[in-house]
């Protein structure tokens, strides 16, 4: 069976930036942020997103659309006889690994939703909420039932195929996104004294930057467009040979930063206006965000409705890490989608089960004096998604030539030497210093 291809630019825009706006966005850089100090951090995560992450994720789109091949053939497709196939193999493996623990948190917000609908996160005190997270995350049985929901509602979209799964879905869940967060923003920034937690998240007290944080910044530049493990390739794979590569860039690039910046400006001024803690950590949205809600008019209405953007953000980032291991293991042969859908979920869920319990009965078991629900986070993050981006930057110069590049960018778009030039240079020289920065503060020799 030939190749799939999206159906139209826009689906495959929504569906690409759904895959980069996922828990990185809504969930890792509220809390991220809030405990790098706010504005400083997010004007670094800013020039990163743009100096390190477009490049990167055009690069991406290169390798996918020129070699019209999953995540694995595609690198052994424009570098025959080498070994450059293992940079699609070590994105297959940390989408994995990603979505084993990403799957838990998905879990969590599925949960959550389901006690606010129903109606138990009412009336409760900021300490109540927080203690409520707690003991919901410990439980092992709903945990775990939440987990395998979450992983299956992401095998059913997948399971139909890029057309009718992933770019219907995301079709839906985008626009949806949007229109929840502007609105969320809009109540939140209308509360008394919000204007301290605009100004928290907005400008930059430079006294507050640390290499600690600017470390922090570039991981989450990396983490929240999906790069280093080749799902952007998987789906620049069923791109046609007319669609322009850099205006599909600056689209997703926007899309992300916009979302980013709603993030924060739907969290950061009611932490503030109930004088709550901006650097609360990963329990950030599931125990400050809800206490502010509780607090509004309306609140649990507008949680409810952050919930559902939460988890529509949290499915399209679960399609892409399934589709490229599907993808991968399907070729060309659709026939085996479903059944290859359901095994890759099975077994993603299994392998997730130790970080699902990370929290409760496993809480004891500690991998380098942290749980494993931690250990995988700051495996992928950390080592993963940089070691696969250091490696994409380093490919793209050495395998391919100017010539073949400047074509392939070219297509579907106008020539701009001056664009094409700036780009190469960023990602031949730029990107993989800063990357082998990151591992060496990773490290500890910086």
């Amino acid at each position: 069976m030939s190749q799939e291809q999206w159906n139209s630019k826009v689906g495959f825009i929504f569906a690409a930036a759904g895959s980069a706006i996922g828990l990185g966005a809504i969930w890792k850089f509220p809390y991220v942020a809030g405990t790098g100090g706010g504005g400083a951090f997010f004007l670094v995560f800013l020039l990163f997103t743009l100096l390190l992450g477009a490049p990167l994720l055009l690069g991406e789109f290169v390798i996918g659309r020129k070699s019209q091949s999953d995540a694995v053939t595609a690198y052994q497709k424009l570098a025959p006889n080498s070994y450059w196939g293992i940079v699609g193999k070590l994105g297959v493996v940390t989408c994995f690994i990603l979505l084993s623990f990403y799957s838990v948190v998905g879990g969590w917000i599925i949960l959550y939703l389901f006690e606010a609908i129903r109606g138990g996160l009412n009336g409760l005190s900021p300490e109540q909420f927080g203690s409520l997270f707690g003991e919901m995350i410990s439980n092992p049985l709903p945990t775990l039932l939440a987990q395998f929901l979450f992983i299956v509602m992401t095998i059913l979209v997948v399971a139909k195929g890029v057309q009718q799964g992933i770019e219907k879905a995301s079709k839906i869940m985008m626009p949806a996104l949007f229109i929840l967060f502007l609105l969320l923003v809009f109540r939140s920034i209308s509360l008394e004294g919000a204007s301290e937690g605009i100004t928290f998240f907005l400008y930059p007290d430079f006294t507050k930057l640390t290499s600690e944080i600017i470390l922090l910044a570039l991981g989450q530049a990396f983490f929240t467009l999906s790069l280093g493990v080749s799902a952007m390739v998987t789906y620049a794979s069923y791109l046609p040979k007319t669609h322009n590569l850099p205006k599909s860039v600056f689209s997703i690039i926007f899309m992300n930063i916009f979302i980013v910046l709603l993030a924060g400006l739907a969290i950061f001024p009611g932490v503030f206006s109930f004088g709550m803690e901006p650097d609360a950590g990963p329990v950030l949205i599931f125990s400050v965000l809800p206490a502010v809600f509780s607090q509004m008019q309306f609140g649990m209405v507008f949680f409810i409705a952050f919930l559902l953007l939460f988890l529509f953000a949290a499915l399209t980032s679960a399609f892409s890490m399934v589709e490229i291991i599907v993808a991968a293991m399907t070729r060309k042969d659709q026939s085996k989608r479903k059944k290859v859908t359901w095994t890759v979920g099975i077994l993603i869920f299994i392998v997730g089960i130790p970080s699902c319990l990370s929290y409760g009965v496993l809480s004891d078991v500690l991998v380098f004096n942290v749980t494993i629900f931690d250990l995988f986070d700051f495996a992928v993050s950390n080592v993963f998604i940089p070691l696969g981006a250091l490696l994409i930057s380093i490919f793209i110069p050495l395998k391919l030539s100017k010539r073949e590049l400047m074509e392939e960018i070219a297509l579907g778009s106008q020539k701009r030497k001056i664009f094409f030039s700036v780009w190469y240079y960023l990602l031949k020289y730029f990107t993989p210093a800063a990357i082998v920065l990151v591992f060496m503060d990773v490290l500890g020799v910086l």
